[in-house]
């Protein structure tokens, strides 16, 4: 049985560039520990994978992410 494609939710949505200030959607892309999510999970196209990667890591250093989350 063949596996369906995972499809890009940014391109679906036709998002051009992500935006670090977006918490909402970068927090979709981050696990409960606080880490980025792969490609292959997120099913995003490579393009808006290095947005959000970039995103992600300028929230985080804003402060608007956490660097990692509380283990308690």
């Amino acid at each position: 049985m063949p596996r369906l494609k995972k499809v890009c939710k940014l391109c679906e949505r036709r998002i051009p560039k992500v935006d670090y200030k977006d918490e909402h959607l970068l927090s979709r892309f981050i696990t409960d520990r606080g880490k980025i999510l792969p490609r292959r999970a997120t099913g995003s196209c490579a393009r808006h994978q290095r947005q959000i990667a970039l995103a992600i890591k300028r929230a985080r250093y804003l402060a608007l992410l956490p660097y990692i989350r509380d283990y308690h």
